[in-house]
């Protein structure tokens, strides 16, 4: 009853310097608090000072609840800029205020909103560490496979052979039919564009050097790459990444099982052993399909494509393009067997490093090709 007969009240001074005054009187509990939180929470919108006094002396009992929102006012006017002297505080509430501060200091504090201009920044920032760290695991990744490949030449007989083969026709046989409409495709729409411009010259023939050497050299390795990035690269992280969150690694290693033998070496192997054949296969269907175009759009007879694609078309080129695939596998596989180990123990981090992995893989490829052109235009092949 005491309480309820001696509400908690609070009034706004100023005292003949100038100074605001904070008077604060009665039982501060937290059934007697209703009435000075609105009134508080209208004022400090209202402040303009730059320090005030708080008399707490006519404060007959406190609670808590009446010490944290005292301590939550005071922190808030520290923000505001706002110095605060408390004055009239007896023992008791000294010791309750250290009690409670302290607790709400060790709390976790949500962090304060940044401005917007610098929201670019700190999120470069932030982007340029994960990258990083990133950066610095795959690195280990890649030295832990190096130092399992290099025991395992040493071992020949522990290659896991069938688990290659296997992932063989996965990765290659399967992935057939659409290598062979994408490279179809690109072979028409390279002819069609280049016949285009060629029949406003009365170059038509000119159609098959540049369908030879664009799709041997460079769009069939390239688009082949991409589609088997998306493909068989994200198929890598996603089953790995299962195998994560079933903790199957994890009782692999106790078992005395190397995952990096088991599931890394079969599967890099068998992206390098296919692609390199997937490439060579899209050169045949990517001609075929600007051969096709050439016999009907520009009236250039099959026989007379092959007599000029002879002709014109240097080994070279064909070397070059399959030469690449070996590389874009080994960067493609080991990218998706590296994202799936980071796959953390929860489904929805299968996505969201099932996409990263795609994502890393074709950017790795096209960064390889764009490599490879600037090494080999200076190099002069």
């Amino acid at each position: 009853m005491e309480a309820l007969d001696h509400p908690a009240e609070i009034t706004f001074l100023q005292d003949e310097e100038g100074e605001l005054l904070l008077v604060s009187s009665g039982v501060w509990h937290v059934a007697t608090l209703k009435q000075v939180i609105p009134l508080l929470e209208r004022q400090t919108r209202k402040l303009s000072v730059r320090s005030l006094r708080w008399d707490v002396s006519g404060i007959s009992s406190i609670d808590s609840a009446g010490m944290v929102l005292i301590e939550y006012y005071l922190n808030l006017f520290g923000k505001q800029g706002i110095a605060v002297e408390v004055v009239g505080a007896s023992p008791e509430q000294q010791k309750l205020y250290q009690m409670v501060a302290s607790y709400i200091s060790a709390a976790p504090k949500v962090p304060e909103k940044q401005s917007r201009f610098l929201q670019p920044i700190r999120h470069l920032g932030e982007s340029v560490m994960v990258f990083v760290r990133d950066f610095n695991a795959f690195l280990s990744f890649v030295g832990e496979d190096f130092v399992v490949l290099t025991l395992l030449l040493l071992q020949p007989w522990k290659m896991r052979y069938r688990a290659i083969v296997k992932h063989i026709h996965d990765a290659g046989v399967r992935a057939l039919p659409i290598i062979t409409l994408t490279s179809f495709l690109i072979g028409v729409v390279i002819a069609y564009q280049g016949a285009v411009q060629l029949q406003k010259f009365g170059a038509n023939i000119f159609v098959v050097d540049m369908i030879g050497i664009s799709v041997t050299r460079e769009l069939a390795p390239l688009i082949t790459a991409i589609v088997v990035a998306g493909r068989t690269g994200s198929s890598y992280t996603a089953q790995i990444g299962v195998m994560k969150i079933t903790q199957e690694i994890d009782a692999m290693r106790i078992m005395g099982f190397e995952p990096h033998r088991f599931l890394v070496l079969p599967r890099v192997f068998a992206v390098m052993i296919a692609l390199p054949l997937m490439i060579f296969f899209a050169d045949i269907i990517g001609i075929a399909g600007g051969m096709l175009v050439a016999n009907l759009h520009l009236n250039i007879s099959m026989a007379e494509f092959i007599h000029r694609l002879q002709g014109m078309l240097d080994v070279k080129h064909v070397w070059i393009g399959v030469a690449k695939g070996p590389f874009f596998a080994w960067l493609i596989a080991m990218t998706g067997c590296f994202r799936g180990f980071q796959v953390s123990r929860d489904t929805e981090s299968i996505g969201r490093y099932t996409t990263v992995s795609v994502v890393n893989a074709i950017f790795l490829v096209i960064a390889c090709d764009a490599l490879f052109s600037v090494v080999l235009t200076e190099l002069g092949i």
